[in-house]
């Protein structure tokens, strides 16, 4: 779809802040939209004296007239006298349009958006009269605050200037309407906006009171009046419901002469927002027990390796209680991390430490140099990943670098691309033959990574000789001409 940016570029002469101005209108027209039940279209001027049409808004109050998005379409001859004259006057002006996807005439309200002492573009309402029952005091009301909002517009009051606080997740025209006066007094009351008054409490008439009278909280209008520039604020009205406000005053002749305070009752989002932050601390929690209560395991195994004389069930405890500590990491990452995914390099960083503790000896030294960021990978995946990675270790100290040799070292790079994590392990130790098949290898480390790579992780796993240009992109000796590189790929695209 054609940016704004973009359009300006190519057809008019609109310079930086004055493209940023329209960016602002664009940010609140959705409610400007909202209180004429119409739809609003933005049009600038172009170079060759025509009218470009850079933004479209639908209305979430009313159905809208127009089935197409018009942006970088151009206006026809009946619109373009409407919006020159509008542009040459420098004031509202109204005309009959003709529409293409529109059987009958349609109108045309077009208000001249002013920035400084200059019409910038031309903002236009666009609607088809229809018999039918008149307007009822909430459409009247509505429509002319719309009219103060367009006033301003011509003006160049609106879009307010300097920082605005973000509107996006603002109350809605729908979700309730109060009017303030310039006194701050109550004007008018829509039905949801008193709905949300009945559940505070208030259940009075509220015309011609000011809120304060009401009991009900007012800081949101006074800072709205007092700077001249729309406030949005989230409070406790009561002891069990919370309202979020956004006041937004109207200027006239550069005076706060009223103001729309738009409100809406988020209590049961907020109760919703506090049960995940409680659902997520009790799983924080469980992860933290997990971890302590796999440490306590993994402290027994020891003591009872130690009362072993068998060298080969020594072996076999001490590669349980290395498998169970891998784990017990996984879990204290989740521990401190809220939410259900983990930063995978927080745990690849303590991995690379236990091996160089536990795997390596002073006779053989192995280096284990960490390159690239793992990304954010689910709790799911980052167990069984997390000893795949640490078997992969093991395997490259034991046949890479045996008792007797002189050491070496390993890098592990990591690449996430927010669907996959590819993990390189390249070592520059004594490599695996040409003929190594890893579906063929019978030794317990390598079906552990098997089983969990293609079952588990669903994914992919080659271990192979490395080649000179493996060990140069390793940044190893390209010398040696011997090495294993371990290439796994596993799918880690996280919910949204």
């Amino acid at each position: 779809m054609a940016l704004l940016n973009d359009l300006a570029r190519e057809h008019t002469d609109l310079h930086r802040d004055e493209v940023a101005h329209l960016h602002k209108l664009f940010s609140e027209w959705a409610v400007l939209a909202d209180f004429c039940f119409a739809d609003l279209i933005l049009y600038v001027a172009t170079r060759d004296d025509n009218w470009l049409i850079v933004g479209q808004v639908r209305p979430s109050t009313s159905q809208t007239i127009y089935r197409s998005d018009w942006v970088g379409s151009w206006a026809n001859d009946s619109e373009r006298a409407v919006l020159s004259d509008a542009a040459r006057r420098g004031a509202i002006t109204e005309g009959e349009v003709e529409v293409e996807e529109i059987a009958d005439p349609a109108r045309m309200e077009a208000i001249p958006v002013r920035f400084g002492d200059k019409v910038i573009a031309v903002l236009t309402r666009e609607w088809v009269d229809r018999a039918g029952r008149q307007p009822g005091v909430l459409e009247r009301t509505y429509q002319s605050i719309f009219d103060r909002f367009a006033a301003m517009i011509v003006e160049g009051e609106f879009p307010f200037h300097g920082r605005v606080q973000d509107s996006s997740a603002a109350p809605r025209v729908g979700d309730g309407v109060m009017t303030i006066d310039g006194e701050g007094r109550v004007e008018y009351v829509s039905p949801n906006a008193s709905s949300a008054l009945h559940r505070v409490g208030i259940n009075t008439n509220p015309a011609g009171m000011r809120l304060a009278e009401l009991g009900f909280h007012d800081g949101t209008v006074r800072q709205a009046f007092e700077r001249s520039v729309p406030v949005i604020e989230e409070f406790e009205q009561g002891s069990d419901v919370t309202l979020m406000c956004r006041c937004v005053p109207i200027i006239s002749g550069g005076e706060v002469t009223g103001g729309v305070l738009l409100l809406r009752d988020v209590t049961e989002l907020r109760k919703r927002d506090r049960l995940l932050l409680s659902k997520d601390a009790t799983i924080r929690e469980i992860h933290h027990r997990v971890k302590n209560n796999l440490q306590t395991i993994s402290s027994l195994l020891r003591l009872q390796a130690r009362r072993l004389t068998n060298p080969e069930a020594k072996a076999a405890v001490s590669e349980s209680v290395r498998r169970i500590r891998t784990i017990a990491l996984v879990h204290e990452a989740l521990s401190r991390e809220p939410g259900d995914d983990v930063t995978f390099i927080e745990i690849v960083r303590p991995l690379l430490r236990l091996a160089e503790e536990g795997l390596q000896s002073p006779d053989r030294p192995v280096n284990f140099i960490l390159r690239g960021d793992g990304g954010r990978i689910p709790a799911a995946v980052a167990t069984p990943l997390s000893v795949v990675l640490t078997e992969l270790l093991q395997n490259a100290v034991d046949h890479g670098f045996p008792e007797g040799s002189v050491g070496g070292r390993a890098v592990v790079a990591l690449d996430n691309d927010e669907t996959r994590l590819a993990i390189r392990v390249t070592d520059d130790g004594q490599g695996v033959g040409a003929d190594f098949d890893i579906d063929a290898a019978t030794g317990l480390g390598l079906s552990i990574v098997r089983t969990l790579v293609t079952t588990e992780l669903n994914g992919t796993i080659e271990m192979r000789a490395a080649t000179a240009a493996d060990l140069k992109e390793a940044e190893l000796d390209e010398t040696t001409e011997a090495g294993t590189v371990v290439e796994l790929i596993v799918p880690v695209e996280l919910e949204s």
